[in-house]
């Protein structure tokens, strides 16, 4: 059995939309590098900004 980790030793960024931190997932393990946002729905929210470009 691998040895198992802690979600304080994995990877983290910023989301750029909320500006939250947010960890490593596996299914992120191939794209670690492109991946910008923490969520479906801050990738989504694009949409949701107010005209001048700021968000909420």
């Amino acid at each position: 059995m691998p040895k198992m980790r802690r979600k304080a030793d994995l990877p983290s960024k910023t989301c750029t939309a909320c500006g939250l931190p947010f960890a490593w997932r596996k299914k992120w393990a191939r794209d670690w590098d492109s991946v910008k946002y923490c969520s479906d729905r801050c990738r989504s929210g694009k949409a949701l900004q107010k005209p001048g470009g700021i968000a909420p």
